[in-house]
């Protein structure tokens, strides 16, 4: 085992492998070790007291854990929580906790910035720098429940970056905190959301793992799409329909599509008729997005009444679909906003 290695990377194999090979532990000192980490959210060797102090010691010089370091936490009026954390190098990733109906939603970052340039987005205006490991992901989940004192009931892979393009990273945080040993959190309440990567939907098609799928669509043609998403000139609206056909065979799941709200953009109703028919045939519910806007931006949120006749068609076509509320706004709670603005 390498002497640098984050614990909060290794899934629950490998701390038995770990704790076996270099200290000729037993799999319960793994439990054990596993359980301050994921459900007690201690993230020091040497608090670990049901471990002797000989044992804590040589943990402690052998394997690191490095939850992210909080930068700043803002609250919204509607509760929704914005966190700001600096990684080991000193890059910063963003998260947020949405409250919601007597439940928490985590929503996790994946990449340090975007590598996907939306136009209406963010975190793609800081530019790309690089993957999360699996334990800065996790690590995001476990410091906001330490930092709330509250178990989060649900992660939506939806923070900054794209999941899919650091899948490998994405997947094993998953196992990680869908593992009873560790976190336990069942598997249908993780969410990973993507702008459209058709290979990583497909991937996830053949897995057969109940997780849910989001797609982030925000336009019903190619030609608009294209101008807003880049990515849509990589994997059209043809081959991701394709593919979210191919999951939805695969899994029978829902899917839910992101739309967000742009005025004059992408709100028109020919353009929720367009949407209805690129839908039809699939099992989704469609979430229409309010556009929180971005400091310096092209865009502006569409009106709620253009908002309510894009709704209106959609119910009225049989496409179930919910005006998603506004939230977190005063607090830069789109993604990239507060990593932007603490940048300047």
């Amino acid at each position: 085992m390498d002497e640098a290695v984050n614990g909060l990377d290794l899934d629950y194999p490998e701390w038995v492998d770990a704790l076996s090979e270099k200290f000729g532990l037993q799999r319960y000192r793994a439990d054990q070790v596993c359980q301050w980490i994921y459900q007690k959210k201690v993230f020091d060797f040497h608090e670990m007291t049901n471990l002797s102090k000989d044992l804590r010691q040589k943990l402690a010089n052998s394997i690191t854990l490095t939850p992210p370091f909080l930068v700043r936490a803002e609250t919204s009026k509607d509760g929704t929580r914005k966190f700001l954390w600096q990684l080991q190098d000193g890059e910063r990733v963003e998260s947020v906790l949405l409250a919601q109906q007597g439940r928490l939603t985590a929503c996790l970052s994946t990449q340090v910035g975007c590598p996907l340039s939306c136009a209406f987005c963010a975190s793609g205006k800081s530019g790309f720098v690089r993957n999360l490991s699996t334990g800065e992901i996790t690590g995001q989940f476990l410091a906001m429940e330490k930092f709330t004192g509250q178990d989060i009931d649900n992660i939506v892979y939806m923070g900054m970056g794209e999941p899919f393009l650091n899948q490998e990273a994405v997947f094993k945080s998953i196992r990680i905190l869908n593992e009873p040993k560790m976190r336990g959190l069942g598997i249908r309440h993780f969410t990973i959301s993507t702008a459209g990567i058709v290979p990583g939907i497909l991937v996830l098609a053949e897995m057969k793992i109940p997780v849910r799928l989001s797609v982030s669509l925000h336009a019903p043609n190619d030609q608009l799409r294209s101008k807003l998403m880049p990515i849509n000139k990589q994997y059209p609206l043809s081959t991701l329909m394709e593919a979210l056909r191919k999951y939805q065979s695969a899994t029978k799941d829902r899917i839910t599509i992101e739309y967000l709200m742009m005025n004059g953009v992408n709100d028109s109703t020919e353009h929720a008729y367009e949407l209805a028919t690129l839908l039809s045939g699939l099992s989704v519910y469609v979430n229409l997005i309010p556009y929180n806007t971005v400091p310096g931006g092209n865009f502006k949120r569409s009106t709620d009444g253009r908002i309510k006749a894009f709704a209106d068609i959609l119910s009225k076509l049989n496409i179930e679909c919910e005006i998603r509320r506004e939230r977190g706004s005063d607090i830069n709670a789109a993604c990239g906003q507060l990593r932007r603005v603490m940048n300047q």
